[in-house]
């Protein structure tokens, strides 16, 4: 039967004689038989341009549909910081997004700000601003909520990712004249507060008087395809931070080098956590990067992982419960590979991220992660973000930004996700990496090859693992690593075990 490529029809010939020759058309017709054999070389050569025409413009598609996205990116920066507005600009060049984009106010220079001083300062001048440049539609009035904010009628909105730099306050505080009921939710003693993270109160700014005690629920927490409906209630947040300017740049540059080549390393899972609904998060963390094939240590005791543990390469990090930052982390010179993401679940984990070496989040930044989330204030465990779905989003193909969504139950509440919104870990598929693997650096060389022995074994084919390892090793001897994996499998491992 005839086929359709790009739009053409390529597997249907009509052949008419002309003389000696025999011409082939596009067309239906007879099929002509003796000398149409000639032919055949020159109809496949069409065939397959045509298929890579399709390859092709599949690729334009996606590009066209990444550069959109690029484009509808606003970033927010303090103007009253340099340190700000210099990695706004960063950003922008980077990523080729408009200058225009960028959002500049003055603030405070302070972590922490009061609700009024959000509202009048941040809030409000932003969505004043997005609506102003059409990039939030809504009709408005003069009048205001009890918060503060305007009683805007708000239609829908068209950007993307709001990127947050540092230099933006990270978190609000509890107001106490500002509390009210939000009926069944603050039943809850968790739950009658007001304070949580900037940014989750900025995933709302295209959303009009939505109540600030609680948590509003996010439309688009486990949905694989929302609908435009959904998407219109909030704006995906993300936030360019850490200890230092230059660890807050280094997020951009990481996720840049490493979306050229793919996401490379090993993965570590800390599922020894206090309550059982964590651990089966981390479980379904394990059976994931099991499945993507991934090199693997997993770690089951009550105690985070030791300093002595093994952490070579860690470009994928689950962990669970402690209060600092420990373990391996510690080590003198420790960082991580380009795009790693990693995270680690505690309730205090973003308090701060200017900090080095307290709580989580900014001392994983300062150790050069590329994408990690963490929490300002306690958000109870079923309101962090899940890192099962975050990593399910992301091994799709998703972005930082709208993995970051799936993964996250509430909004105007306690999480904040610190990362590129356009970055893509798994840009680049295993078996491109796998084509290119003599193009890789040393340091990443050997984790392709980890990766690809899994797969084998996965397959149950361990003589073809142990085959790829030996080659490996001619090609790039004294890899310690690969020798340690080739002795393991010709002792009979070859599964990822608990260390």
């Amino acid at each position: 039967m005839a086929r359709r490529a790009g739009g053409r029809m390529v597997g249907s010939v009509r052949c008419e004689r002309r003389g000696p020759r025999i011409i082939a058309h596009d067309s239906p017709g007879r099929f002509c038989r003796g000398r149409f054999m000639a032919l055949l070389p020159g109809y496949f050569l069409r065939v397959l341009l045509a298929g890579l025409a399709v390859v092709m413009a599949d690729r334009t598609v996606a590009r066209a549909v990444e550069d959109d996205a690029a484009k509808r990116v606003i970033v927010l920066a303090n103007a009253s910081s340099a340190e700000s507005m210099r990695l706004a600009r960063y950003y922008a060049e980077k990523r080729a997004i408009p200058a225009e984009n960028i959002v500049a106010l003055p603030m405070t220079l302070a972590e922490t700000i009061g609700w009024r001083e959000f509202v009048d300062t941040v809030y409000q001048p932003l969505q004043d601003e997005l609506i102003k440049r059409g990039w939030v539609e809504a009709t408005g009035s003069t009048l205001t909520d009890e918060v503060g904010r305007k009683k805007y009628a708000v239609l829908g909105h068209r950007v993307s990712y709001l990127v947050t730099c540092r230099g933006v306050p990270l978190r609000v505080e509890h107001d106490q004249s500002l509390y009210a009921e939000v009926k069944p939710l603050t039943g809850t003693a968790a739950f009658r507060t007001n304070h949580g993270a900037v940014d989750a109160e900025l995933a709302l700014v295209a959303r009009s008087g939505y109540p600030i005690n609680a948590y509003v629920p996010n439309p688009l927490f486990q949905k694989e395809r929302p609908t435009s409906l959904d998407l219109g209630k909030v704006i995906k947040v993300s936030r360019l931070d850490g200890p230092g300017l230059e660890a807050a740049m280094g997020l951009v540059d990481h996720a840049i080098e490493a979306e050229k080549r793919g996401l490379i390393g090993r993965g570590y899972v800390d599922v020894g956590g206090p309550h059982p609904e964590g651990d089966q998060w981390m479980e379904d963390v394990v059976k994931q990067l099991t499945a993507l094939d991934y090199d693997m240590s997993v770690d089951r005791a009550p105690e985070t992982m030791s300093a002595e543990a093994r952490f070579d390469a860690p470009a994928l990090y689950f962990g669970w419960y402690a209060w600092q930052v420990n373990g391996p982390f510690t080590r003198e010179g420790f960082r991580f590979p380009p795009g790693a993401v990693a995270l680690h679940i505690h309730s205090f984990s973003a308090e701060t991220l200017s900090a080095v070496d307290r709580t989580w989040t900014g001392p994983l930044v300062a150790r050069g992660v590329t994408a990690t989330v963490g929490n300002v204030y306690e958000p109870y465990l079923t309101f962090t973000h899940h890192p099962h779905l975050l990593l399910r989003a992301l091994a799709r193909g998703e972005t930082w930004g709208d993995a970051v969504f799936y993964s996250l139950r509430a909004v105007s509440w306690q999480c904040v996700a610190i990362g590129d919104p356009l970055y893509r870990p798994f840009k680049v598929r295993f078996a491109e990496q796998w084509v290119k693997r003599a193009e890789l650096p040393n340091g990443l060389y050997p984790y392709v090859i980890l990766r690809e022995v899994r797969r084998l074994e996965r397959a149950g084919q361990p003589e073809q693992a142990a085959g790829v390892l030996r080659e490996a090793l001619k090609e790039r001897p004294g890899m310690a690593v690969l020798e340690a994996r080739l002795t393991e499998l010709s002792e009979g491992g070859g599964r990822a075990e608990a260390k």
